[in-house]
Protein backbone atom coordinates (compact mmCIF):
# COMPACT_ATOMS: atom_id res chain seq x y z
CA UNK A 1 0.00 0.00 0.00
CA UNK A 2 1.40 3.30 -0.98
CA UNK A 3 0.91 6.41 1.61
CA UNK A 4 3.20 9.01 0.47
CA UNK A 5 3.40 10.00 -3.24
CA UNK A 6 6.22 12.54 -3.74
CA UNK A 7 6.29 14.74 -6.99
CA UNK A 8 10.13 16.45 -8.15
CA UNK A 9 9.60 18.94 -10.83
CA UNK A 10 12.26 20.84 -12.40
CA UNK A 11 10.49 23.64 -14.85
CA UNK A 12 12.46 26.11 -16.93
CA UNK A 13 11.46 29.36 -17.51
CA UNK A 14 12.71 32.31 -19.50
CA UNK A 15 12.58 36.10 -18.64
CA UNK A 16 9.18 36.19 -16.59
CA UNK A 17 7.40 37.78 -13.71
CA UNK A 18 5.14 34.73 -12.61
CA UNK A 19 4.76 35.97 -8.69
CA UNK A 20 4.97 39.24 -8.12
CA UNK A 21 5.76 40.70 -4.79
CA UNK A 22 4.09 44.17 -2.89
CA UNK A 23 6.38 46.32 -5.46
CA UNK A 24 5.86 44.04 -8.38
CA UNK A 25 9.04 42.50 -9.03
CA UNK A 26 9.38 38.97 -9.14
CA UNK A 27 9.63 37.38 -5.48
CA UNK A 28 12.72 35.95 -4.76
CA UNK A 29 14.79 34.22 -2.01
CA UNK A 30 17.97 34.22 -0.70
CA UNK A 31 19.64 30.55 -0.69
CA UNK A 32 23.00 29.15 -0.91
CA UNK A 33 24.76 32.58 -0.97
CA UNK A 34 22.75 33.89 -4.03
CA UNK A 35 19.35 35.53 -4.60
CA UNK A 36 17.00 32.92 -6.51
CA UNK A 37 13.92 33.06 -8.26
CA UNK A 38 10.70 31.99 -6.38
CA UNK A 39 7.25 31.54 -6.86
CA UNK A 40 5.17 30.81 -3.64
CA UNK A 41 3.21 27.85 -2.62
CA UNK A 42 -0.18 29.47 -2.92
CA UNK A 43 0.83 30.79 -6.61
CA UNK A 44 0.92 27.31 -7.48
CA UNK A 45 -1.88 26.11 -6.40
CA UNK A 46 -4.12 28.61 -7.19
CA UNK A 47 -2.80 28.66 -10.73
CA UNK A 48 -3.28 24.36 -10.59
CA UNK A 49 -6.89 24.40 -8.91
CA UNK A 50 -8.55 27.55 -11.21
CA UNK A 51 -6.42 25.69 -14.50
CA UNK A 52 -8.79 24.84 -17.68
CA UNK A 53 -7.22 21.24 -16.96
CA UNK A 54 -8.20 20.61 -13.59
CA UNK A 55 -11.75 21.73 -14.36
CA UNK A 56 -12.17 19.31 -17.12
CA UNK A 57 -10.67 16.46 -15.48
CA UNK A 58 -12.71 17.26 -12.18
CA UNK A 59 -16.07 19.14 -13.22
CA UNK A 60 -18.42 19.26 -10.59
CA UNK A 61 -16.06 18.41 -7.80
CA UNK A 62 -14.11 21.51 -7.69
CA UNK A 63 -15.30 24.28 -4.63
CA UNK A 64 -15.04 27.81 -4.49
CA UNK A 65 -13.35 30.21 -2.44
CA UNK A 66 -15.26 33.54 -1.69
CA UNK A 67 -16.26 36.29 0.79
CA UNK A 68 -19.37 37.80 -1.37
CA UNK A 69 -21.94 34.20 -0.23
CA UNK A 70 -23.72 36.52 1.89
CA UNK A 71 -24.23 39.34 -1.10
CA UNK A 72 -25.14 36.24 -3.75
CA UNK A 73 -27.92 35.01 -1.41
CA UNK A 74 -29.19 39.00 -1.08
CA UNK A 75 -29.29 39.09 -4.82
CA UNK A 76 -30.79 35.94 -5.14
CA UNK A 77 -33.66 37.11 -2.81
CA UNK A 78 -34.25 40.25 -3.72
CA UNK A 79 -34.36 38.73 -7.42
CA UNK A 80 -37.40 36.64 -6.32
CA UNK A 81 -39.07 39.42 -5.21
CA UNK A 82 -38.25 39.90 -1.62
CA UNK A 83 -38.15 43.09 -0.25
CA UNK A 84 -34.74 44.45 0.06
CA UNK A 85 -34.95 45.17 4.30
CA UNK A 86 -35.79 41.46 5.09
CA UNK A 87 -33.26 40.01 2.26
CA UNK A 88 -30.77 42.18 3.92
CA UNK A 89 -31.63 40.54 7.16
CA UNK A 90 -32.05 37.15 5.76
CA UNK A 91 -28.79 37.26 4.09
CA UNK A 92 -26.54 38.59 7.18
CA UNK A 93 -28.10 35.64 9.07
CA UNK A 94 -26.39 33.72 5.92
CA UNK A 95 -23.20 35.34 5.99
CA UNK A 96 -22.73 34.55 9.72
CA UNK A 97 -22.72 30.77 8.97
CA UNK A 98 -19.26 31.00 7.07
CA UNK A 99 -17.41 33.47 9.53
CA UNK A 100 -17.21 36.87 10.83
CA UNK A 101 -19.02 39.75 8.80
CA UNK A 102 -17.09 42.70 7.94
CA UNK A 103 -18.58 45.66 10.39
CA UNK A 104 -18.54 47.99 6.90
CA UNK A 105 -20.08 45.16 5.26
CA UNK A 106 -22.38 42.91 7.10
CA UNK A 107 -22.83 40.70 3.52
CA UNK A 108 -19.42 40.02 3.29
CA UNK A 109 -16.73 38.01 5.65
CA UNK A 110 -13.76 38.78 7.02
CA UNK A 111 -11.66 35.61 5.70
CA UNK A 112 -11.98 34.06 2.14
CA UNK A 113 -14.43 30.86 2.69
CA UNK A 114 -13.90 27.55 0.69
CA UNK A 115 -17.21 25.56 -0.05
CA UNK A 116 -17.36 22.69 -2.03
CA UNK A 117 -20.53 22.54 -5.24
CA UNK A 118 -22.73 20.47 -2.26
CA UNK A 119 -22.67 23.36 -0.13
CA UNK A 120 -23.27 25.73 -2.77
CA UNK A 121 -26.38 23.75 -3.79
CA UNK A 122 -27.55 23.12 -0.48
CA UNK A 123 -27.50 27.44 -0.46
CA UNK A 124 -28.98 27.96 -3.70
CA UNK A 125 -31.67 25.22 -2.26
CA UNK A 126 -32.07 27.68 1.07
CA UNK A 127 -32.47 30.49 -0.55
CA UNK A 128 -35.09 29.59 -3.27
CA UNK A 129 -37.42 28.24 -0.09
CA UNK A 130 -37.13 31.17 1.87
CA UNK A 131 -38.44 33.25 -1.54
CA UNK A 132 -41.33 30.94 -2.16
CA UNK A 133 -41.96 30.91 1.61
CA UNK A 134 -41.35 34.59 2.55
CA UNK A 135 -39.67 33.75 5.99
CA UNK A 136 -36.69 33.88 7.36
CA UNK A 137 -33.95 30.71 7.48
CA UNK A 138 -34.23 28.59 10.77
CA UNK A 139 -31.49 27.77 13.13
CA UNK A 140 -31.44 23.80 11.64
CA UNK A 141 -31.61 25.42 7.92
CA UNK A 142 -28.24 27.48 9.02
CA UNK A 143 -26.65 24.80 10.62
CA UNK A 144 -27.08 22.41 7.53
CA UNK A 145 -25.50 25.10 4.72
CA UNK A 146 -22.50 23.19 5.85
CA UNK A 147 -21.79 19.63 6.05
CA UNK A 148 -19.87 16.69 4.22
CA UNK A 149 -18.58 16.99 0.45
CA UNK A 150 -16.63 15.38 -2.46
CA UNK A 151 -14.87 18.87 -3.34
CA UNK A 152 -11.53 18.11 -4.25
CA UNK A 153 -9.58 20.79 -4.08
CA UNK A 154 -10.80 20.98 -0.04
CA UNK A 155 -9.42 17.69 -0.28
CA UNK A 156 -6.15 18.42 -1.36
CA UNK A 157 -5.64 22.17 -0.03
CA UNK A 158 -7.52 21.92 3.33
CA UNK A 159 -10.25 24.15 4.76
CA UNK A 160 -9.61 26.39 8.06
CA UNK A 161 -13.58 27.69 9.31
CA UNK A 162 -12.96 29.24 13.06
CA UNK A 163 -16.44 29.34 13.36
CA UNK A 164 -17.29 25.59 12.38
CA UNK A 165 -14.33 24.05 13.65
CA UNK A 166 -16.09 20.76 12.79
CA UNK A 167 -16.04 21.17 8.99
CA UNK A 168 -12.48 22.22 9.12
CA UNK A 169 -10.10 19.54 6.70
CA UNK A 170 -6.72 18.88 7.18
CA UNK A 171 -4.64 19.11 3.82
CA UNK A 172 -3.91 16.13 2.34
CA UNK A 173 -1.32 17.79 -0.13
CA UNK A 174 1.91 20.17 0.47
CA UNK A 175 2.85 22.07 -1.71
CA UNK A 176 6.40 23.88 -1.23
CA UNK A 177 7.42 27.52 -2.69
CA UNK A 178 8.99 26.85 -6.23
CA UNK A 179 12.94 27.58 -6.23
CA UNK A 180 15.18 28.48 -8.87
CA UNK A 181 18.17 26.24 -8.97
CA UNK A 182 20.40 29.19 -9.69
CA UNK A 183 21.61 32.70 -8.76
CA UNK A 184 18.59 34.84 -10.95
CA UNK A 185 19.52 38.70 -10.34
CA UNK A 186 16.55 40.44 -11.05
CA UNK A 187 16.41 42.97 -13.80
CA UNK A 188 14.22 46.11 -15.43
CA UNK A 189 12.93 45.66 -18.64
CA UNK A 190 12.36 49.57 -19.45
CA UNK A 191 9.71 49.82 -21.86
CA UNK A 192 7.44 52.62 -24.10
CA UNK A 193 4.30 52.53 -25.66
CA UNK A 194 3.21 55.31 -28.55
CA UNK A 195 -0.09 57.00 -29.48
CA UNK A 196 -0.86 55.66 -32.77
CA UNK A 197 -2.61 58.77 -33.28
CA UNK A 198 -0.34 60.92 -32.32
CA UNK A 199 1.58 62.42 -35.48
CA UNK A 200 3.08 65.19 -34.07
CA UNK A 201 4.98 64.29 -31.38
CA UNK A 202 7.21 60.86 -32.07
CA UNK A 203 7.78 61.02 -28.36
CA UNK A 204 6.40 57.72 -26.00
CA UNK A 205 3.14 58.13 -25.01
CA UNK A 206 3.83 56.00 -21.53
CA UNK A 207 7.05 54.72 -20.51
CA UNK A 208 7.27 52.36 -17.52
CA UNK A 209 9.48 49.64 -15.95
CA UNK A 210 9.25 45.87 -15.57
CA UNK A 211 10.90 43.39 -13.41
CA UNK A 212 11.93 40.09 -14.93
CA UNK A 213 14.35 36.79 -14.31
CA UNK A 214 14.73 33.82 -15.55
CA UNK A 215 15.25 30.19 -13.86
CA UNK A 216 15.08 26.87 -13.93
CA UNK A 217 12.76 25.93 -11.37
CA UNK A 218 12.54 23.03 -8.55
CA UNK A 219 8.89 22.52 -7.70
CA UNK A 220 8.17 19.69 -4.51
CA UNK A 221 4.84 18.45 -3.94
CA UNK A 222 4.32 15.48 -1.12
CA UNK A 223 0.54 14.03 -1.11
CA UNK A 224 -0.66 11.60 2.10
CA UNK A 225 -2.67 9.72 -0.55
CA UNK A 226 -4.13 7.79 2.18
CA UNK A 227 -5.33 11.37 3.91
CA UNK A 228 -6.43 12.61 0.15
CA UNK A 229 -9.01 9.21 -0.50
CA UNK A 230 -10.37 9.87 3.44
CA UNK A 231 -11.11 13.53 2.74
CA UNK A 232 -12.77 12.40 -0.18
CA UNK A 233 -15.22 9.50 1.66
CA UNK A 234 -13.17 6.73 1.03
CA UNK A 235 -13.91 7.40 -2.88
CA UNK A 236 -10.89 5.56 -4.65
CA UNK A 237 -11.84 6.20 -7.91
CA UNK A 238 -12.11 10.09 -7.58
CA UNK A 239 -9.11 10.11 -5.56
CA UNK A 240 -7.08 9.02 -8.21
CA UNK A 241 -8.80 11.00 -10.97
CA UNK A 242 -7.51 13.76 -8.48
CA UNK A 243 -4.18 12.93 -8.39
CA UNK A 244 -4.27 12.47 -12.42
CA UNK A 245 -5.79 15.90 -12.42
CA UNK A 246 -3.26 17.35 -10.24
CA UNK A 247 0.13 15.69 -11.25
CA UNK A 248 -0.92 16.43 -14.78
CA UNK A 249 -1.54 20.53 -13.88
CA UNK A 250 1.55 20.36 -11.79
CA UNK A 251 3.29 19.38 -14.89
CA UNK A 252 1.81 21.26 -17.41
CA UNK A 253 0.49 24.44 -15.82
CA UNK A 254 2.24 27.52 -14.21
CA UNK A 255 1.06 30.72 -13.04
CA UNK A 256 -0.26 33.43 -14.74
CA UNK A 257 1.35 36.45 -13.61
CA UNK A 258 2.51 38.77 -16.92
CA UNK A 259 2.03 36.41 -19.43
CA UNK A 260 0.62 38.77 -21.95
CA UNK A 261 4.16 40.83 -21.91
CA UNK A 262 6.37 37.39 -21.41
CA UNK A 263 4.29 34.82 -22.84
CA UNK A 264 6.08 32.46 -20.09
CA UNK A 265 4.90 29.22 -20.64
CA UNK A 266 6.59 25.84 -19.74
CA UNK A 267 6.19 22.39 -18.91
CA UNK A 268 8.30 20.65 -16.58
CA UNK A 269 11.30 19.21 -18.47
CA UNK A 270 12.45 17.11 -15.73
CA UNK A 271 9.68 14.97 -13.36
CA UNK A 272 10.60 12.05 -10.32
CA UNK A 273 7.75 10.82 -8.85
CA UNK A 274 8.22 8.29 -5.65
CA UNK A 275 6.09 6.27 -3.57
CA UNK A 276 5.94 4.36 -0.18
CA UNK A 277 5.24 4.56 3.32
CA UNK A 278 8.85 6.26 4.24
CA UNK A 279 9.00 9.53 5.64
CA UNK A 280 8.77 12.38 2.64
CA UNK A 281 11.93 14.27 2.09
CA UNK A 282 12.44 17.01 0.01
CA UNK A 283 15.55 17.26 -2.80
CA UNK A 284 15.70 20.75 -2.53
CA UNK A 285 19.20 20.23 -0.43
CA UNK A 286 20.50 19.08 -4.67
CA UNK A 287 20.32 22.83 -5.08
CA UNK A 288 21.59 24.47 -2.07
CA UNK A 289 24.74 25.53 -4.16
CA UNK A 290 23.40 27.12 -7.06
CA UNK A 291 24.06 24.80 -10.50
CA UNK A 292 26.62 26.93 -12.15
CA UNK A 293 27.81 26.37 -15.74
CA UNK A 294 25.42 27.48 -18.67
CA UNK A 295 23.67 24.15 -19.10
CA UNK A 296 21.21 24.47 -16.31
CA UNK A 297 18.16 22.56 -16.70
CA UNK A 298 20.30 19.05 -17.45
CA UNK A 299 23.29 19.81 -14.71
CA UNK A 300 19.85 20.78 -11.94
CA UNK A 301 18.83 16.74 -13.52
CA UNK A 302 22.52 15.20 -13.43
CA UNK A 303 22.48 17.06 -9.03
CA UNK A 304 19.38 15.87 -8.07
CA UNK A 305 19.63 12.71 -9.62
CA UNK A 306 22.95 12.50 -7.54
CA UNK A 307 21.73 13.78 -3.49
CA UNK A 308 18.58 11.01 -4.63
CA UNK A 309 20.71 8.39 -4.83
CA UNK A 310 23.22 9.57 -2.06
CA UNK A 311 20.29 9.67 0.63
CA UNK A 312 19.05 6.02 -0.62
CA UNK A 313 23.12 5.18 -0.31
CA UNK A 314 22.77 6.91 3.49
CA UNK A 315 19.44 6.32 5.02
CA UNK A 316 18.19 3.01 2.75
CA UNK A 317 16.26 3.15 0.40
CA UNK A 318 13.60 6.31 0.45
CA UNK A 319 11.26 5.03 -1.73
CA UNK A 320 9.50 1.55 -2.57
CA UNK A 321 8.90 2.44 -6.32
CA UNK A 322 9.69 5.60 -8.38
CA UNK A 323 8.95 6.81 -11.83
CA UNK A 324 10.77 9.58 -13.85
CA UNK A 325 10.50 11.42 -17.37
CA UNK A 326 13.44 13.57 -18.85
CA UNK A 327 12.27 15.47 -21.74
CA UNK A 328 15.81 16.16 -22.32
CA UNK A 329 16.65 12.62 -23.13
CA UNK A 330 13.46 11.87 -24.29
CA UNK A 331 12.73 9.19 -21.91
CA UNK A 332 9.68 8.05 -20.13
CA UNK A 333 6.23 9.37 -21.13
CA UNK A 334 3.47 10.87 -19.26
CA UNK A 335 0.55 8.62 -19.44
CA UNK A 336 3.06 6.16 -17.72
CA UNK A 337 3.87 8.54 -14.89
CA UNK A 338 0.21 9.35 -14.31
CA UNK A 339 -0.52 5.46 -14.47
CA UNK A 340 2.05 5.18 -11.77
CA UNK A 341 0.84 8.00 -9.47
CA UNK A 342 -2.97 7.28 -9.44
CA UNK A 343 -2.37 3.26 -9.08
CA UNK A 344 -2.60 2.24 -5.41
Amino acid sequence: MTRFVQLHLLVSYPPANLNRDDAGRPKTAHMGGVERLRVSSQSLKRAWRTSELFEQQLAGTIGTRTKRLGKEAFDALVAAGVDDKQAKQWAEQITKVYGAAKKDNPLEIEQLVHVSPEERATLDELVARLASERRAPTDDELDALLHSHSAVDIAMFGRMLAAKTQYNGEAAVQVAHAIGVQASPVEDDYFTAVDDLNKDDPGAAHIGESGFAAAVFYQYLCIDRDLLKKNLGGDEALTQRALRALTESALKVGPSGKQNSFASRAYAHYALVEKGEQQPRSLSLAFVKPVAGIDHASEAITVLRRVRDNMDQVYGACADSRCELDVLAGTGRVAELLDFVAAD
